[in-house]
């Protein structure tokens, strides 16, 4: 017996101006079903689910379909009103960026209440009590505390389920889950994936999942919706489409995710799976063993010995890293990993000079960091650079990328005169995969992969030695990652770069890596070879869940 469906989409087509980012696009959400919607940056994956709820800039005009029913009831003609009346009520929406969607000035408790003060049927004296549940049943500890406090005094695990609370305080009978964990470690991402898919099957409603990582589709999803260019490439059950994909878009989108059963010299991209272009070569054990005996044999390029970092505030200490010793050498990526807490980025801004730490050393080429003064130090800020996660925050909106690019080679005296630096930006966009055309467009006008890039170009405009990738490439679709991925280890072999690598995706670590250092709780749990490593963690994983 066909299941019914609570959603139904017949040939909608969205413009954004002059451009038509969806076409004749047709397809279901059904009772207590989750449906995967997958593609890369700018398929149309979010337009089309903000097109439900009445979210798109002049829906009216924006929007055409031949038929859009929720709940059995026409969304058409695109009334406000209707709208207003589903949105909060009937429909809700869990979005990708929990910081962003949360209002820093007010406490998390209030935001609650106010979704249920709007649109709950129950008498107003009883909110109270309903918030403290509604924090309780997403699973945050001590919720009374929570509730009394800012977006900024929690992980971001806890704000991504106040964000989950408020989406379904009023039971929606559909619920957006606009890449709800993307830039979360495993461990928290599978909470949030388990609280959900619990969640759906008490209200029975219906979720959309939006995402770009295709193994948590294809764990969680019931039936899966590709797109590419806002048309429809294929649509079939998880099992199915991950199986027995048809479509040449879908098989490219697989195989963009790094192989755990060997390690090529490229990853493929789906452009050059499609075309068939890309016949990649897998490095042999014999030859990784080769590179790391000529790696290993050099002296460090940076030692940390015995370092230790304790944040107190107020009466309260938190020891964020503990006596952690190990040495990076020219010409290695070492993977750095740990869920949420762990001290990665304490431990990174500890190496960037940008934390102090309480105890211990860093040496860089065999000189203490905390000695440099001046020009030397100045040095040590040239040669150790940063790759942002978040390219679009990290670059100026009010610089154009000529500025944004040669004012850093201004700052180092890189370049004879401003011509010579515009070349040299030129060439830098060039070897990213941009254009010199592109020196004269603002941020905004580039897509999440093309910032990463000009960020890329910036950290090596200054000519650095040592770079450090802080989830460099977590919020990109796989497609783009892996293009961004091939690039930094094509750079690393033309310029010889030595990466630590953070990031909270295993298999993209395990694939970048020589070796992984695996932190817990600002301890090293294991330092070692990356497939060993990566195994290690994996076993224990499964153990948990077993």
């Amino acid at each position: 017996m066909p299941k019914q469906a609570l959603v139904t989409v017949e040939q909608i087509s969205i413009r954004l101006g002059d451009v038509k980012v969806v076409s004749d696009l047709s397809f279901s959400v059904h009772h207590n079903e989750i449906l995967g919607i997958v593609g890369e940056s700018g398929s149309g994956k979010s337009v089309t689910a903000m097109s439900l709820m009445g979210l798109l800039p002049n829906q009216g005009e924006s929007l055409h379909a031949s038929r859009m029913d929720f709940a059995g009831q026409s969304l058409i003609p695109f009334d406000e009103k209707q709208f207003q009346a589903l949105r909060g009520k009937q429909m809700g929406m869990v979005f990708q960026d929990p910081m962003s969607a949360l209002n820093p000035s007010m406490r998390c408790g209030k935001q609650v209440l106010e979704m249920l003060d709007l649109h709950s049927p129950h008498p107003k004296k009883d909110h109270q009590a309903t918030m403290l549940s509604l924090l309780d049943k997403v699973k945050l500890p001590d919720p009374k505390s929570i509730a009394n406090r800012y977006p900024h005094q929690l992980s971001g695990g806890q704000q991504q389920r106040v964000l989950i609370a408020i989406a379904i305080a009023c039971n929606p009978k559909l619920l957006i889950a606009d890449e709800p964990t993307t830039a979360l470690d495993p461990e928290v991402q599978e909470e949030i994936m388990a609280l959900l898919k619990s969640i759906q099957s008490q209200n029975k409603m219906s979720i959309v999942l939006i995402s770009h990582d295709l193994n948590l589709v294809q764990h969680w999803a019931d039936r899966v919706l590709v797109l590419n260019k806002g048309v429809c490439e294929e649509m079939g059950t998880a099992k199915q489409l991950f199986q027995r994909p048809q479509s040449p878009y879908t098989k490219g989108l697989i195989n963009a995710v790094p192989p755990v059963d060997r390690r090529p010299k490229r990853l493929q991209t789906v452009q050059g799976f499609i075309n068939g272009s890309a016949k990649p070569t897998n490095e042999t054990i014999a030859e990784r063993k080769k590179r790391h005996k000529r790696i290993y044999q050099q002296s460090p390029i940076l030692e940390v010995k015995g370092l230790e970092k304790t944040f107190r505030q107020g009466k309260q200490s938190h020891h964020a890293l503990h006596k952690i010793n190990f040495s990076l050498y020219p010409g290695e990526t070492l993977g750095l990993v740990g869920n949420s807490g762990s001290g990665k980025s304490t431990l990174g801004n500890c190496l960037l000079k940008l934390t102090q730490p309480n105890r211990g050393e860093i040496y860089y080429s065999g000189t203490k960091i905390d000695t440099l003064k001046g020009e030397a130090l100045k040095q040590y800020r040239k040669d150790v650079q940063l790759i942002f996660q978040d390219p679009f925050s990290s670059l100026n909106p009010k610089q154009k990328v000529e500025k944004i690019l040669t004012e850093p080679m201004l700052v180092h005296n890189i370049g004879a005169n401003k011509a010579e630096r515009i070349g040299r930006a030129v060439q830098l966009l060039e070897q990213v995969g941009l254009e010199a055309a592109h020196m004269n467009a603002y941020p905004h006008v580039f897509s999440g992969g093309q910032r990463q890039r000009i960020g890329i170009a910036r950290a090596l405009a200054v000519e650095p030695k040592l770079v450090v990738c802080d989830e460099s490439v977590s919020a990109l679709d796989r497609s783009v990652q892996a293009q961004v991925l091939n690039l930094l280890n094509e750079l690393k072999e033309t310029y010889g770069f030595t990466y630590l690598f953070i990031a909270h995706d295993l298999e993209v670590v395990r694939y970048m890596s020589d070796r992984i250092l695996h932190l817990q709780n600002g301890n090293i749990m294991t330092l070692d070879e990356a497939d060993a490593v990566y195994q290690q963690i994996r076993d224990h994983q499964t153990q948990k869940t077993s």
